[in-house]
């Protein structure tokens, strides 16, 4: 078996079905995994015969993943259940957290369990920043501004998550709730020290995360890069935090990663920083710059990191299942 079947780059598709270049590129060496967005979805039955499609390029098949957070941040909308925006967990929290808790576990199942029944692997949740009323790009995705409160509203859908057999990535570490860039559009700096960012952080020391994404956020009083591209926070995370799983890499086509330069410059960097895994999103001409211009030394511990993420077992039918009917109650209580 190839010693490294899970390879650092995580590509898109232009459609609902996977062309014949696309074909050719999952099957590349340095490609471990597909990323779905909203023009890849049509309906249950288009995403089920897509998923198994791309996992039938391989063995072991690609690591499927989308993000599908709730409220604006949910790709697959028709005959999925409308998650909400995570503040609204955060709100019923305020009320009744015992309730809320327990609403967030189901919820947290219910989103898992409708992808995995159609063949997604991974959704990219939950966010662990934290509400500072300051950031538009993470708003209403924030649970909490308190720390305590993102600690058990994100634990307890994180174990939905696991129950339905899917591994959660808690992101943006170490936090981009303090700032107002959106770095999707720019490169966002947060000035504080290391001390000022302690509630930032407690979700990450708390929480057993399968996987983390690092921010496009400079933090200049602990590094001039930004995290995903920072030995110093990704070290900081592996050995302070003591984070075993997959780091991702945020999309590296963001403006919030053009500082360390073209494509291949971003994708080295990352790599050599820690990332395992680097998604690069919306820009097919990139993928095939990087296909052919970049040859990292890859890492046999990386790519089983990767492999980690897979489910184990087959989901079977969910619909009667007493979490999935009460994540979906709990989902119509908080539209």
């Amino acid at each position: 078996m190839n010693a490294f079947p899970y390879g650092p780059l995580m590509i898109d598709l232009a459609g609902t079905a996977v062309g014949d270049l696309e074909k050719e590129r999952l099957r590349h060496r340095l490609v471990g995994g597909v990323i779905l967005f909203s023009r890849n979805y049509c309906d249950l039955a288009q995403l089920s015969a897509l998923c198994d499609e791309i996992h039938a390029l391989r063995t072991p098949r690609l690591l499927i993943a989308i993000d599908h957070e709730g409220g604006r941040v949910q790709r697959c909308r028709a005959g999925f259940t409308r998650i909400p925006p995570m503040r609204k967990l955060g709100e019923w929290w305020d009320r009744d957290a015992a309730a809320a808790t327990v609403g967030a576990q189901a919820i947290g199942f219910t989103l898992a369990a409708e992808l995995r029944a159609c063949g997604v692997d991974l959704s990219f949740t939950p966010v662990l920043d934290l509400d500072y009323g300051i950031s538009g790009v993470i708003g209403d995705r924030a649970f909490h501004r308190s720390p305590q409160a993102v600690i058990e509203l994100a634990g307890a859908l994180i174990d939905g998550l696991r129950v339905a057999g899917m591994a959660c990535c808690g992101k943006h570490f170490p936090g981009h709730g303090h700032v107002t860039a959106d770095s999707h559009l720019a490169i966002p700096v947060d000035e504080r020290i290391l001390e000022e960012m302690a509630d930032d952080l407690l979700p990450y020391r708390k929480l057993r995360l399968d996987a983390v994404m690092p921010a496009h956020v400079i933090y200049p009083q602990v590094d001039h890069r930004p995290a995903g591209f920072s030995p110093v926070w990704i070290d900081k995370l592996r050995h302070e935090f003591g984070h075993a799983g997959v780091i991702f890499s945020d999309d590296l086509s963001m403006e919030g990663a053009s500082v360390a330069g073209g494509i291949v410059d971003r994708a080295q960097a990352a790599w050599a920083a820690g990332c395992d895994m680097l998604p690069v999103c919306n820009r097919p001409d990139t993928v095939g710059e990087l296909l052919q211009g970049w040859q990292p030394e890859l890492d046999a511990a990386r790519s089983a990191r990767i492999a980690r993420l897979l489910p184990l077992d087959e989901i079977g039918p969910i619909d009667t299942l007493p979490l999935c009917i009460a994540g979906r109650e709990a989902c119509r209580k908080l539209a």
